[in-house]
Formats: structure tokens, sequence, C-alpha cells
């Protein structure tokens, strides 16, 4: 055995090791210079440890040691001793014991860092874009070690429930072909035939089908996804996902298996509350009593529909509103009365900002309601619009009139705002809940044309088959999401199993059927050949860990996260290749037009 191979880790040394001779590897945190005396805390993966090194006992050593900066690699033979009175640290696992070292060996020395990674306190005012450019130094805080740690654990998790349930895991490709799927394809040029191109997958969901037509059943994969489209806090160009499907099961056994698996990785875990079952709310109730399809549930405050209370009253903007199809809707906002005419009317700015014309307002005290627009409206009136919102003295009522659409993102915006501002989005509770019935396919008024709410691969419910020829935006598909804290945690949906479904949902989403059999041929050849009923679902494991973690940015829950345009500043990428490469695979760069 090297002199420095260890025989112990920092972290887990204590009172039970007195005496121990024992070997320690890992960085300098902290060191303290006292003359003869010089302190190190030296930190692993496991912990830190406090280390003492003496001139009285080794004298050939307190040179070495005064030499130590934050971050040196050295490796420590001593012995574990227990600290003396009053030098005890209750805030450290080893804080009752230390070890006074016999040998001191620096493996490799450290220049100035561009941040403290001992300084945790420190790292909120560190640029976020040097943290992930020395992402391979950022990972070395405890902070982020934890993060992995627990990413691993989860993973593990999930991978002994998925075998406990008679799952195979399989890996799919990662070069495959381009189909679209919602999001942009990130291209790979094949060599060999300049002008063709692979695909990353935006997901595994063509081979696991292809998997069911194969008679695997139960498949599940630990599968890294890519999506070329616009970065956000929570998203990725390439991300985690566990990717499941199973044969001849309805929607009831995938949601079941669903929230029996997180309900076992969150209580596994952490100690956060999560409800259960988990509630279901289909797509219309979600929009109608949340304005959004991911609903935050830790909190009421939910919209109220009052276009009948107001409609055919003196107040034209309603009525107008009204008259092209439009509705009326309010939002109670506790204890609002109290905000000043400037805080109400950045509330009103704030909705403007997400499209609507205006947002009206009424005070509710103890002398009745004030309103600007109390004057075009009975008492009445205004006394049933305060009942419907269950309005108590002191709230705010917050109205938004125009398109249901509009209406719904504003006030589902809103709710999460006031949310935020009464501290009512509690990140001690993990309140999933799932969202069902999403529409097939939503009109795009821009490029006239029918879009997949999903992806084109859903299962329309059999009895709105008839509307695909008289009304396709009726029809609802076996789709479902998991919504966890306002955020879209997973998606999954029965799967289309016969190649005549199949090629009319593609004819409704304009793709001939000559580019059908180009595209998809494989996949409608494979229906035709005796396909199970199928359906399964994905999860995202970056967003679960992010939940879990109450860390609003996904950086933070990966090792190797990019910035923003998918930049890696660590390893400089995406970058040019040489002329010769560009060369050899048919390609030339033309610049973008100014």
């Amino acid at each position: 055995m090297k002199h420095w191979q260890r025989t112990s880790d920092c972290g887990t040394l204590n009172i039970n090791h007195l005496g121990e001779e024992i070997v320690l590897n890992g960085w300098v945190n902290r060191s303290r210079d006292h003359g003869d005396l010089v302190f190190i805390d030296l930190r692993d993966r496991t912990g830190i440890v406090q280390v003492v090194i003496d001139a009285a006992t080794s004298p050939e050593m307190i040179d070495t040691a005064r030499s130590l900066r934050s971050e040196f690699c050295v490796s420590i033979q001593g012995r574990v001793r227990a600290r003396r009175e009053g030098a005890v640290n209750p805030n450290l696992a080893t804080g009752e014991i230390e070890v006074i070292t016999d040998h001191l060996e620096v493996l490799s020395t450290s220049k100035t860092l561009p941040f403290q990674v001992s300084d945790e306190s420190a790292m909120s005012q560190v640029d976020e874009t040097l943290r992930v450019k020395y992402r391979y130094l950022d990972l070395r805080r405890p902070k982020m070690y934890q993060m992995l740690a627990l990413r691993h654990k989860v993973v593990t998790l999930i991978r002994d429930f998925m075998n406990a349930e008679s799952f195979l895991e399989v890996e799919t490709p990662i070069f495959t072909k381009s189909t679209p799927e919602g999001a942009r394809d990130y291209l790979i040029p094949y060599r060999l035939n300049p002008g063709y191109f692979y695909a990353l997958p935006q997901s595994p969901q063509q081979y696991k089908q292809l998997l069911m037509v194969a008679g695997v059943e139960r498949y599940y994969q630990i599968a890294r996804c890519f999506r070329d489209e616009a970065q956000r806090a929570d998203r990725q160009p390439e991300f985690t996902q566990l990717d499941l499907e199973m044969s001849f099961v309805t929607q009831e056994d995938i949601l079941s298996l669903i929230e029996r698996l997180i309900t076992h990785v969150v209580t596994s875990v952490s100690d956060k509350q999560i409800l259960s079952p988990f509630p279901r709310i289909t797509w219309d109730e979600a929009l109608r009593r949340y304005g959004s399809d991911k609903p935050d549930i830790r909190f009421g405050l939910e919209l109220v529909d009052i276009s009948e209370l107001v409609r055919g009253k003196g107040f034209s903007v309603f009525n107008n509103v009204l008259a092209n199809g439009g509705e009326v809707k309010a939002l109670r906002y506790p204890k609002g009365s109290s905000l000043s005419r400037r805080e109400v009317d950045e509330l009103a700015t704030f909705c403007k900002e997400f499209g609507a014309q205006a947002m009206a307002s009424i005070a509710v005290n103890e002398d009745g309601a004030k309103s600007p627009i109390s004057k075009f409206f009975e008492p009445e009136t205004m006394t049933a619009i305060l009942k419907a919102c269950e309005a108590e003295v002191g709230d705010l009522i917050c109205l938004v009139a125009d398109t249901p659409k509009t209406v719904a993102n504003v006030l589902g915006r809103l709710r999460l705002e006031i949310g935020n501002r009464l501290g009512l989005r509690d990140p001690n509770k993990l309140y999933f809940n799932f969202i069902t019935d999403f529409p097939l396919v939503q009109w795009d008024e821009t490029e006239k044309r029918w879009d997949a709410e999903h992806h084109p691969f859903t299962m329309p419910r059999e009895e709105h088959l008839e509307y695909f020829d008289t009304d396709p935006g009726k029809i609802r598909a076996q789709c479902y999401d998991l919504v966890c804290n306002g955020q879209e945690s997973g998606s999954g949906s029965i799967r289309i199993h016969r190649p005549d479904i199949q090629s009319k949902v593609f004819s409704l989403l304009g793709i001939s059927e000559e580019t059908q059999r180009e595209r998809f041929g494989h996949i409608l050849d494979a229906f035709s050949f005796g396909a199970p009923p199928h359906g399964g679902f994905a999860p995202g494991i970056d967003r679960l860990i992010m939940n879990l973690q109450d860390e609003p940015n996904i950086r933070e829950v990966m090792a190797f996260p990019k910035m923003g345009l998918g930049y890696d500043p660590m390893m400089d990428a995406p970058s040019a290749v040489d002329a010769a490469q560009m060369k050899e695979l048919g390609l030339e760069v033309r610049p973008h037009k100014k």
C-alpha cells in the first residue's frame, strides 16, 4: 500500500476512533497558523476534520504546514485524539475529535482559486458563468457534492423500484432519425453521405413503442434527451428522464404506478409533505380553476367566473368582451385592500405585461365594496360578486375581462404572484397532481394548422374519434402530466397502436401520406404486425431533484450544465471546427444575414 493511501474518511471519524492510527487524503479547506501549532480543516467528500501539526512533536513538518493554502491536495498520517475541553465544535460532525499528525505530504498544490469553495456564504456573489467555467472546483463544495449524492440515491431508488415491478432496462440509440416531437432536433452530419443527418433523440418515444411491439411489455431507461429549444430556469438542452412504457395497460395502471414510485422516492430521501392520493384534475378544469395546466395546489385562491353576474349590466367594457365570446373572472387577494394606490397600479401593470387590456379591482372594507366600477352596477350585483369570490373584509378582488385564453394566462400568473407575496408556496410541501384529458391538438393561428398538444403518438379518446372530420378541437387525448408545485414534472399517454388512427392523426397535422411513409414508415409498418395497446410516462429526474432541494435553477442540480444559448464556458462549446473536418462532412458555413 502506498504511504498516502487512505485508511479513513474525514467526515466519518468520531469519539469511537480515539487512539487509532489513520491515513487521510483530501483538500485543505482552511488553515490557521498559531506559531508552533498549525490547524488544518481537511475536507474530503464525506466531510471535514480538524488536523493538528505540532512543532514540538513534528518539527520537520511545521514549515510544510505553514506553506499550505486553500485547496492544496494533501495526505495526513496521524492519530485520533479528543479535543481539549472548550474546543469541541458542536456544528461539525467530527467536532469532538482531531487528528494529531505524524506525517504530512503535499500531493499537489493549487493556484489561487477564481472563487473560494470553502466559503459557502459568499457563493451567492460569484458570477454563475464563472462557476460553470470552473465547475470541477464548484463541485468540490459540500452542497454540490450532496446534490450529486442525492441524485445518485434517487436514481438508485428508481432502478430498484422498477426492477421490483418486473420492468426491463433497455438502452435505446442516441443516433436516430429526425422526426417532429415539438422542439427542434440537434442534427449530426453523416460523413459517408453528405447531406444526410442523424438526430439526437428528444425522447426515446418511438423506440419504446417499438419495444412494446417487440413484446418486451415493461421497459424503462434512465434516458438522456436533447432538445434545441429556448432555455429558462427549469430547462436545459440536454436532460435526464425516467422513460418507461407498458403493454396491456390502462391510464389508471400507469398513473397508479407513477404515484407509488414518486411517493416511494420522495418519502425515502426527504421529510417533505406530499398529498396522497395525488389529485387528478382535467385540463379544462385546471384552466378554469387555476388559469394554468400546471397548477400549484399548495394554496387555494381559485379563479371565479363572474361573467353571468355582470352580463347585460351597465359596464360596457365587460359587455363588449362577453359579446365577443370572452369572459370575466375574478381573483381574491387576501388582505389586499390595504395596498396603496401605487401598489394596485403595479398589479394592473403586471396583468398588462401578460396580455390583459386592464385590471379592475374591488377593495372590501368594513363599510362595503369600494371600486371605480361600482357606479356601473347595482349594489345587489356587487354583493353577488363578493359572495361568489368568498370575499372577506380586508380583501382585494382583482378582475380581468378578455378572451378565455388571455384571462387564464393573466390571472393564473397573478395567482402565483399573490401566492409568492403572501408566502403561500411552502417549500416544505411537494404537492403532486395529475392533469388529464388534454386536447389532442391545438390550432396555430399564425401557421393556420393543427399542432399536437403533446406529440403525434398520443391516443385520442375513442368516443372522440368522430370529431376528426368535424371539430378536431373537441378531441381529448388519453394523455396526462405530472405537476409539482406549479411545475411540469413529467408527461405520458396511452399511445396509438393502430396504423389507421396513427395515419389519421398525421393527416390532421398536415403530414402528407408520402411524408408519413418517409418519416414514420417504420412505426406504421410495426403497428400492422399485432401491436399491443400500450402507454407510458417520463418523469424528469432533474426537475425532481430541483423540487427535493428547493432549487429554482436546474443548473444547480446537474453536474455539468450549459449556460444561456446552450453555451458551455468550461469546454468553450459549441466551437468552430477546422476546414478539413467541414470539407469531409460536405458542409460549409454561411453567415447569418444581418
